[in-house]
């Protein structure tokens, strides 16, 4: 059978069938697609086919990559678009063009002699390692729009770059690490030939003038490391030195500037070893191992970039008669109503207002399958439009959107320092205090016994026991876990979560929109007096309309009642049409008329009270589904032997019903929020470790007191900030993955700590006894905090 031809420019096959052809380097060539044929022709059209010829890689395929609109392409002629990111210097413009569909060095030098082909270009250099293009043109004859698609024509798709502050910085001092790292590495080789020259072991019968000439090479060579290399370290040691706060940036600057001075004087009277060497092996270890932990750090903080960058640049917003116009997502105004077609990202959050599809919500909560929406539903900024157009109502932009709110709340638990993580702090001060003792101690103890090898065995000691390992055992494992969770679809907006999920032994759950889906449908109303069921539905509408908790979806939105009041627990009141109505729990309602509660007539569903001034106007009854993931959760308490309570203010048979069928012992129906925190204080007083798990304004009183408190993705604002945790994905197994991860990096930071205190216990002694030279302490230490940050990162996987 004869495999498919590949296509001449992306290498996918040809489908049979294809009359996409072309001639390219004077022969006839197949191509998969369109695009890829007319790419090709354009680039043969321009005279550079020799880019076929120097390539490595096959091009990417121009159907596979994004589609700019030629309207959004206009955008960037905008004046006042083009502030942020094009410099004007005389007739010239120039900008940084970020491009996509690179694959080899050919397509740089494709890129770079087709633009200078084009009489508006005065410059254009590619950089294949970001893949930026800095490009100067005259932009009265080029508008950037057209220098965009002229881009396009040959398969690349080009948008100017715009750095984030935070991610520039960050890659900054990504670059500064790098040239830090990799000149320590670089000089330390050659001034390790050097010193090493000068080592009687060696017994090279060097003359005195090339041993002075050693030395001062050395020398020479080691001063950048210590000046330019290592000042971090130095201004670290200065820093805590003046708020009076030992940190291992004060034992490396002592060992760093000790064996330097020490080299120095070594040099100047030709007397002792130089040990140059062992600065340089010091601080190459030591920057190693930190950039090692800035990476590990860098993933977190990369998921709040990507979350970031998530929204678009521009949307289609619809004027009143209709027609759409295509403006920047910064122009936008609540109320304003957009249309998202397939395959583009919501520019805000709103409301559904036409049409129906799929929402792809995985960045914001890892649940990977899209999710259906239509007519009347939510939507969220940044969450992708997967199969239908979308008209969409404005209702939240910039830093209100929810998923402003998610990026402010994960850079919370990131600046948030757990117990553990203060712990490790204090522990390492007190045992860097102790090393200073003891290498005073050493010091004098050598100094009476050998003097010329005292200066030497301190610097060992300092260099062997400088407590990088501990310092970095907590926060790195803390920061990967972090990470992997919100992966996961929990976001930690509290430092002590992790710490805490391990000391839990009791769990408190809400019933609607925790364990149940939250997505109540109205299945009955029962008249009780001379209204209708539609008039009956109209006033609970309107009462339930001012409303967020979940139980108002079922009744839909229409103008909210008068004076609305919400008694969190038992239910609303408010006015309509000069009528005093409530609607909720049976007794609530029969206080407004003065009558006794009638009983509820069945058993099944969640049953609601509408009532007014004369007494019960209507049952009206609710129905929910239990989520499949909730019996994952109980399970989990019951192998770990928690005490499990079910809370609600629902005073339905519903919530009994529930809990048999879930197999929970206590479930309390009816609860006011002081009831459930009056609950939650008994449980404190027996001594008891509580998560609380709801999503409800009621349950916000015992979020903020529970021990843990874990707040569902679809609760109200208040309960989300409120929660030491959010569960973005709604998905209860989810939080059984959390209480493994929980464990995984207790027992990785136990192990942290465990290897970096044996470590340093066992070197000390060693060191103090002169066994170990400064450059096997330099290698060892180094070792030892590579072990730490390789064994957090395992938290990751």
């Amino acid at each position: 059978m004869n495999s498919p031809t590949a296509c001449f420019h992306c290498g996918l096959p040809v489908p049979a069938g294809s009359r996409f052809q072309a001639r390219v380097l004077d022969e006839p060539r197949a191509f998969c697609c369109p695009g890829c044929q007319a790419v090709a022709e354009a680039i043969v059209a321009g005279g550079l086919d020799g880019y076929y010829r120097h390539r490595t890689e096959n091009a990417s395929n121009p159907e596979a990559l994004p589609r700019q609109l030629s309207d959004e392409l206009q955008l960037y002629d905008r004046a006042d678009v083009q502030a942020n990111y094009v410099q004007h210097q005389g007739e010239l413009a120039e900008a940084c063009l970020l491009i996509e569909g690179i694959s080899c060095a050919a397509c740089g030098w494709l890129i770079e002699r087709h633009l200078r082909t084009l009489p508006a270009i005065a410059e254009a250099q590619l950089n294949l390692s970001n893949q930026r293009l800095q490009v100067r043109w005259a932009d009265s004859q080029l508008p950037l729009s057209q220098l965009l698609g002229e881009l396009r024509k040959i398969g690349y798709v080009a948008h100017p770059y715009q750095a984030d502050q935070a991610a520039e910085l960050l890659q900054r001092e990504n670059r500064r690490a790098l040239r830090q790292l990799g000149l320590a590495g670089l000089l330390w080789m050659q001034v390790m030939m050097a010193a090493m020259a000068t080592w009687p072991e060696f017994n090279l019968d060097l003359s005195a003038d090339m041993d002075r000439i050693l030395r001062w090479t050395s020398l020479f060579l080691t001063t950048p490391i210590v000046f330019y290399c290592c000042t971090d370290f130095f201004k670290g040691a200065l820093r805590d030195l003046r708020t009076r706060h030992l940190t291992m940036d004060i034992s490396v600057s002592l060992a760093i500037g000790g064996a330097y001075l020490a080299g120095i004087w070594s040099t100047v009277t030709g007397v002792g070893e130089l040990y140059y060497d062992a600065v340089g092996m010091f601080a190459l270890f030591l920057l190693a191992g930190r950039y090692l932990e800035r990476r590990a750090r860098e993933r977190t903080a990369a998921a709040t970039s990507q979350l970031v960058n998530l929204l678009p640049a521009s949307c289609l917003r619809l004027d009143a008669a209709g027609n759409n116009q295509r403006v920047l997502v910064s122009e936008l105004s609540v109320g304003d109503q957009v249309l998202v077609p397939p395959g583009h990202s919501l520019p805000a959050d709103g409301r559904i207002l036409a049409g129906q599809s799929s929402i792809d919500e995985s960045l914001l909560t890892g649940e990977y399958l899209p999710l259906p929406r239509a007519v009347g539903d939510s939507v969220t900024a940044g969450t992708l439009n997967v199969e239908g157009p979308l008209t969409i109502e404005v209702q939240a932009l910039g830093a209100a959107t929810r998923l402003s709110a998610i990026v402010r709340l994960l850079e919370r638990a990131q600046a948030d320092k757990p117990r553990l993580a203060e712990l490790a702090d204090r522990v390492a001060q007190w045992f860097l205090l102790i090393v200073l003792g003891v290498a005073a101690v050493v010091g004098l103890v050598w100094w009476q016994i050998e003097p010329q090898r005292a200066f030497w065995i301190v610097l060992a000691l300092l260099v062997a026991t400088c407590p990088c390992a501990l310092s970095l055992a907590t926060p790195t494992a803390l920061t990967t876990a972090t990470g992997s969770l919100h992966k996961l679809g929990l976001l930690l907006t509290r430092g002590h979560v992790l710490e805490g999920l391990n000391q839990i032994d009791t769990l408190i759950l809400d019933k609607t929109g925790t364990l149940t889906e939250g997505s109540l449908t109205l299945s009955r109303i029962l008249p009780l007096r001379d209204l209708d069921s539609d008039t009956c539905l109209a006033l609970a509408a309107a009462l339930e309309s001012g409303s967020e908790h979940p139980i108002a979806r079922a009744f839909g939105r229409v103008q909210p009642a008068a004076e609305l009041i919400s008694h969190p627990g038992l239910g609303l009141q408010g006015v309509v049409d000069g009528r005093h109505l409530r609607i909720g729990q049976a007794a609530f309602v029969a206080e407004l008329s003065g009558q006794s509660a009638p009983g509820i007539p069945g058993d099944q569903g969640q049953w609601l009270l509408l009532g007014d001034q004369q007494g019960p106007l209507a049952w009206l009854v609710l129905d929910d589904r239990l989520r499949s993931d909730a019996p994952k959760l109980l399970d989990l308490a019951r192998q770990r032997d928690w005490r499990v309570l079910l809370l609600s203010g629902d005073s339905s048979p519903m919530v009994h019903s529930l809990a048999t069928q879930l197999g929970i012992d206590d479930a309390r129906g009816g609860l006011t929020p002081d009831d459930k925190l009056a609950v939650l204080r008994q449980q404190h007083a027996e001594g008891r470790r509580v998560l609380m798990l709801g999503d409800g304004v009621n349950d916000v009183p015992v979020l903020a007191a529970a021990d843990i408190s874990i707040a569902m993705g679809s609760a109200t604002d208040l309960a989300k900030t409120s929660a030491d945790a959010v569960l973005l994905s709604n998905r209860l197994d989810s939080l059984v993955q959390a209480f493994a991860m929980a464990r995984r990096t207790r027992r990785i930071i136990i192990e942290n700590l465990g290897w970096a205190c044996l470590y340093n216990g066992l070197i000390l002694p060693f060191a103090a006894l002169g066994w170990v030279t400064p450059s096997w302490a330099a290698l060892g230490m180094s070792l030892s905090s590579l072990v730490v940050v390789v064994n957090a990162l395992r938290l990751s996987r």
